[in-house]
Formats: structure tokens, sequence, C-alpha cells
């Protein structure tokens, strides 16, 4: 079988190739080129806060990443491509973060870009361009099992390691075309088996986010001060842009307080800041819309499942109640901390992926 694999010049998408070439598949290399030069970002503190090569997704050390993957290929014996998405990561993935982070909301660029680009655009400019492939396999830690003419996306086998959270927009289409050969894998084994491959990026470390500037970089700005207030109105301080908050931060408000202060919501139409002290940060219920089945063709009636509102949490006891074809109530078991607008919630049953949403409101 023939397979395109998504290299990132990381260990994952690295021993992924490797799998797959000793497996005894005619393998392709490719890489999506979404960086391109900006004068608009202080690239001089970005390599200050990287702590490796390949610290980001987006930023100026793609060139060093491709040379990277470029090499990986050239190790294990397979040809390899660059495809330019700068244009569509930039219409698809930074338009979309700009926009959410200025309404007060906290995007997950990184499922977006899954979904949207590297599941997407790559594939497809590389059919484009006249490769033949089968199959499309990437690094990540997730499963795929075909059941009863549905693909079904799981868990990885090693909780720890599991990405099937960035992975929940991935339409059926997409995953009856998806290899992920990590799946199975802990991140411990992936690395002996880079060594024992003879494989240079064996100790590289992890990528840690998305971007390593300030993402006040890339919203490109000026300060818009609003008053910090909390849930009775009343003015406790200043702010310079509500997109320089979080839901649930706690350090960097400036504000004085008997308690640490948390940030509780984040007011687009007043430009306003709402803190309040721990108790207040815990919510049983939300609203999500966008939605994405997986494990399910549509949800008709209240349904138990587990459920996770951010990637790094362990799913929870929750009940999900349609509202109308896109909107979902979710009802947890017990509160959850800082439930943010914008950020994703994912449902499970077991190990499948029922399927996902934005969350669009908090009760």
């Amino acid at each position: 079988m023939k397979i395109l694999v998504g290299l990132s010049g990381g260990v994952d998408s690295s021993v992924a190739a490797l799998l797959l070439k000793e497996q005894g598949h005619e393998v392709i290399g490719a890489t999506m080129s979404i960086w391109r030069e900006r004068s608009d970002l202080d690239l001089s503190v970005m390599k200050q806060k990287s702590t490796c090569t390949h610290g980001a997704c987006y930023g100026p050390d793609e060139k060093e990443d491709i040379e990277s993957a470029r090499k990986i290929a050239e190790q294990i014996g397979i040809p390899y491509h660059v495809f330019e998405c700068a244009d569509k990561y930039e219409q698809i993935v930074l338009d979309n973060f700009k926009e959410e982070y200025l309404s007060g909301r906290t995007p997950n660029p990184c499922i977006r870009c899954n979904a949207l680009v590297k599941f997407g655009v790559l594939p497809f400019l590389a059919k484009q361009s006249g490769l033949e492939f089968d199959k499309f396999a990437t690094g990540h830690y997730a499963r795929i099992e075909e059941r009863e003419g549905r693909f079904i996306l799981k868990r990885a086998k090693n909780p720890k390691k599991d990405q099937s959270y960035f992975l929940y927009k991935l339409k059926q289409e997409q995953l009856s075309n998806i290899y992920l050969p990590l799946g199975e894998y802990t991140k411990e084994e992936i690395r002996e088996i880079a060594r024992k491959g003879g494989l240079d990026v064996s100790e590289k470390p992890d990528s840690q986010d998305f971007y390593e500037g300030d993402y006040n970089e890339l919203l490109g700005i000026k300060a818009k001060n609003g008053n910090i207030v909390d849930l009775d109105g009343k003015i406790l301080g200043e702010h310079e842009g509500i997109w320089n908050y979080t839901i649930g931060q706690r350090k960097g408000i400036g504000i004085s307080a008997p308690e640490p202060l948390y940030v509780l919501e984040l007011r687009k139409d007043t430009n306003e800041v709402v803190v309040g002290y721990k108790d207040k940060t815990f919510k049983k219920s939300l609203n999500a819309i966008d939605l994405n089945w997986i494990s399910i063709e549509k949800l008709t009636e209240p349904m138990k499942v587990t459920a996770k509102i951010r990637s790094t949490q362990q799913p929870t006891e929750a009940t999900i109640i349609p509202i109308d074809d896109d909107t979902v109530k979710v009802e947890f078991d017990e509160y959850q901390k800082s439930i943010a607008i914008g950020q994703s919630v994912v449902f499970y049953n077991g190990d499948d992926v029922v399927g996902g949403g934005i969350i669009d409101s908090v009760e």
C-alpha cells in the first residue's frame, strides 16, 4: 500500500514513517510549510523562549524542522516533499485565532489545524501535485477502528499520551483514509524504536505549543483599555485588552485581594475582565455548538458519556442533551473548574470518541 506520512521533523512522525516502511508499505514523506517571514514578530524573543529546535508548530524554526524531516526521509529511504500551505494556514487557523481571541473566547488552533490543514489541505495538495497514495498517516497517538461501516476514532492505548482530543473534528471520509500507527505505543517505546533505527530525532523534545512568541504579536492590534470588575460590577483595576486573559487565570491579574483572584469571564461588549474567588470558578453545565459526531451519526436523545473540556483532563462523567441540530447541553456529574468558552469539549464512550464541539456558553 502507498502511504503518505506527514513528517514534522519530530520523533513521533519519524517513527510512524519507519514503522510503516518496515511493515512493507511504500512510504512517501511530506511536510506542510506554514511559516512565512514576518516583520511584525519579535523573533529574538521567540528564540529566547524556545527550549528546543522544534519549540512550536508555527515559528521561524520551520526551516530547521524541514531539514530534519528531509534527513529522516533519507535515513529511512523514502521520497520527501514539502508543500506550501502558508496562505491556507493563515486563512484557516490564524484568522480564526485572532477573531476568537478578540471576541473574548479561547480557541484551540491545533484542533482546527488538524481537521482542516494537516488532514485536509496537506493531502489535498499532495494529490493535486500528482502524488499517488492510498492512505495518509501521522504520528498522533490515537487509534481508528472500522465498525459496521463506520470509522471510529479511539483513545490511544496509553492514556497519558492520548491525542484523540485534538482529532475529534475529523470527518468520516478523513478517518477512512487515515493510518495512525502509534496508537498502540507509549512515548518511551517510540523513542526506543527511534534509537534502534538510528534516527537522529530519538531524543528530540516535543513541541509545547502552536506558537512560541507572545500571542499579542499574532493578534497585531493596539491596547484597548478597560475595567477589571468583580461579579457585582465593582471596578477593581484596569486592563489593556481582554485578549490578554484566559478563563481560570490566576497569575498576572495585578490586583491585591484577601484571597487569590481568578478570571471568570471576558466581556467583549463592555470590554470588561470579570474576576472572583476560586469558588466562583466551578460550573456544572455548558452548551456546545459546531458539533462533529464520530461514533454516532446524530444525537437524538440524552446520552451518558465521559467528557473532557481540556486536553490534559481525564474524562469525567456527564450527560449530553440535544438542543437542536448543532447544539447540545452538557451536564457534568461533578463541578468543573474554569470552563473556557471557545475551547472544545470532547465526548467519549469508553475509548471511543463519540464526538465533540466548541464551548459556546457556561451555566
